[in-house]
């Protein structure tokens, strides 16, 4: 099931809800992840979340954005206003959510290989579950990934719709034995990228979750990609730049390996986080899993 932001604007806030999928009973107990945010008295903070988006509708989206106090009475916003709108404030990526099997191993095996730093961590057992925050710089100024552990659940289907993590680093040769130095499990040996010559390899973390390391320059943002792939690559760059604001920043056909692959971003991919979407031919589906939660970003606007 795809996943619908459904904003509702009154006078004084703007509230945004995310529609979640079903879980098997077995597999997850505690499917909803709950976040908050503050109301600033001179600026409205909107925190969105981004899924598989390639099968929803963009007239649905828009035709659920809508103002006055009940949907009998309101007035739909139009397409190009809902636009405007997405332009006019300040927006980031702001944290990548998904489950893990054992919070501390993982938070050990991020600190430890790929050198991040462990923001925050908190532990609700009211809701049995704990999640933790981690990246490379302060959360108001960084992407960071948002760990969850559901109590008792040890295991999760990632499915094959989330495809990596990307991880800027000066030295992917050096990086790699430092994981494997660490019994960390690697896939990809270090070397230049099919039809490049930009160095990287792959590794994966406890849970199985894929990372792409990518040989570059000190960067602002070295946690600096999230791929997912996509069914339908127009219709998905279509709906991130009118539901979210997003840019396409580049795009690439390799049709000797039959994918395509589009960059959507906030910005400029040497200081910011961006999504890599990846069409392969004639694939227009897949499965989801239950462990790679959402994206969430954060819209900063004036009132």
């Amino acid at each position: 099931m795809a996943t619908l932001p459904i904003a509702s604007v009154s006078s004084s806030t703007m509230v945004f809800s995310m529609k979640t999928p079903p879980f098997p009973s077995n597999s997850l107990k505690h499917p909803y992840i709950r976040n908050s945010y503050n109301h600033l008295p001179s600026r409205r903070l909107a925190l969105f979340q981004l899924g598989s988006v390639s099968a929803i509708p963009q007239s649905e989206f828009f035709g659920s954005i809508v103002s006055g106090k009940s949907e009998n009475t309101a007035t739909a916003i139009k397409e190009q206003d809902a636009l405007n709108w997405v332009k006019n404030d300040n927006r980031r990526m702001l944290h990548v959510v998904y489950r893990v099997g054992d919070l501390e191993k993982t938070i050990k095996f991020y600190t430890e290989c790929l050198g991040m730093k462990l923001s925050r961590k908190r532990d609700i057992p009211e809701e049995q579950y704990s999640n933790a925050f981690l990246g490379y710089g302060p959360e108001d100024s960084h992407f960071a990934v948002e760990l969850t552990y559901n109590y008792g659940v040890d295991k999760y289907d990632i499915g094959n719709g989330f495809g990596h993590f990307g991880v800027a680093v000066n030295d992917v040769s050096k990086t790699v034995d430092l994981v494997k130095a660490k019994g960390g499990k690697v896939t990809r040996d270090p070397g230049p990228v099919k039809g490049g010559t930009k160095i990287i390899a792959f590794i994966e973390d406890p849970d199985g979750y894929t990372f792409e390391l990518l040989e570059r320059e000190p960067t602002p943002e070295p946690l600096c990609q999230v791929m997912l792939r996509v069914g339908d690559l127009d219709r998905s760059i279509n709906f991130y730049k009118k539901a979210f604001g997003m840019e396409l920043l580049r795009a690439k056909d390799n049709p000797e390996y039959k994918y395509t692959t589009a960059m959507m971003g906030f910005g400029p991919e040497d200081k910011n986080a961006v999504l890599e979407l990846t069409y392969n031919y004639g694939v227009t589906e897949y499965d989801k899993g239950n462990g790679y939660a959402q994206v969430h970003y954060l819209s900063v606007f004036s009132c």
